[in-house]
């Protein structure tokens, strides 16, 4: 069995981030959510997940909407078309360095409230998010970061890993996914928000043209939110290779630290400290899996059931319920499914 590509699914607190700008308006959301099929009944429910692909619908949709590519997070809109701009801008430059003081220039003149600033501390170059002493949502500083590192990525053609993560709101309830796409040391209610990487990066060539331009515009913003998140994490890597397997031929934690050749107790300690286990590694995994299933039309719950190394469908839908808060029909018929097959 192949199982479809590991694109991870977005939290429901993250939805109700995107959200928030239009909500605050007075706009109405609902065909932003029926254009990026998500159900509305996933909003009601804290442990629902959705699909990077409906994620990246979604920020569509709200863009048009707003007519804002921020989300109506900063006092000034930036308008539909301003990141297509900021990537031409970008592919004349020599450098990743002489790129990324483009793209802050640029975006301080877009947005109000924040702007960038690249510094330099020995070996590390760190990008200084500037808020004007106002702290802003949680949500301002990750997508300003998104649009910022992903581009970067995009112009290099690799993922500049992130070292540390610096922001200055508390801590969210669940945080995964800044540390699946960002990195796994991040801090919370800092002095100021900063992210800090390798300057070695900075003296990489630029990498793509206008002929290759086209096609990472077609693919964003999902290429930003998946192409270049957090690869480094044993999470990430212990995902990786599940992948290749079907859930019935995952190996135990025993058998699995061996083939990283490991010891039990450091695999453990490790997992630890990214706040997982590795049952609930192999659940998120399966739940992942099991949103993405569903989002196929040709795919019955019995199907997904099936792929997910399920025997019984009544035994999926208890265990799916249990992840997400919500039946899988909640899925299928945000794709035109039908919910009970």
């Amino acid at each position: 069995m192949v199982l479809p590509a590991d694109k991870g699914t977005t939290s429901i607190g993250l939805v109700h981030e995107a959200l928030h700008g239009a909500l605050h308006r007075g706009l109405d959301v609902s065909l932003a959510l029926r254009q990026a099929h998500i159900d509305p009944e996933l909003l009601t429910a804290p442990q629902a997940r959705v699909s990077a692909a409906a994620f990246s619908r979604l920020w569509v949709a709200l863009s048009d909407l707003l007519d804002d590519e921020f989300f109506a997070i900063d006092s000034h809109p930036m308008r539909r078309g301003s990141f297509r701009l900021l990537c031409h801008a970008t592919l004349g430059c020599d450098t990743l360095e002489q790129a990324l003081r483009r793209i802050l220039a640029f975006l301080r003149l877009v947005l109000d409230d924040v702007y960038g600033e690249l510094q330099f501390e020995g070996n590390a170059a760190v990008i200084v998010i500037h808020d004007y002493g106002v702290e802003r949502r949680l949500f301002c500083y990750g997508t300003w970061l998104i649009l910022v590192h992903g581009l970067l990525c995009w112009l290099g053609n690799r993922r500049i890993p992130i070292q540390q993560l610096c922001l200055r709101p508390k801590r969210p309830e669940d945080d995964s996914d800044y540390r699946m796409r960002f990195c796994e040391d991040i801090q919370f209610e800092t002095p100021a928000s900063l992210a800090r990487f390798d300057r070695s990066y900075l003296e990489l060539k630029v990498a793509q043209t206008p002929a290759s331009l086209s096609v990472f515009l077609k693919e964003s913003p999902a290429s930003l939110l998946v192409k270049y998140r957090n690869d480094q994490s044993i999470s990430a890597k212990i995902r990786q290779r599940l992948r290749g397997q079907s859930p019935e031929e995952w190996p135990e934690l025993e058998a699995l630290a061996k083939m990283l050749r490991m010891s039990n107790s450091t695999l453990q300690r490790r997992l630890q400290a990214e706040g997982v286990s590795y049952k609930l590694l192999r659940d998120n995994l399966r739940r992942d899996i099991a949103i993405n299933l569903l989002c196929r039309a040709d795919l019955t719950v019995n199907d997904v059931a099936e792929q997910t190394g399920f025997q019984e469908t009544s035994a999926f839908h208890r265990a799916f319920k249990k992840w997400t808060g919500v039946s899988p029909g909640a899925y299928r018929r945000s794709h035109g499914g039908d919910a009970d097959t």
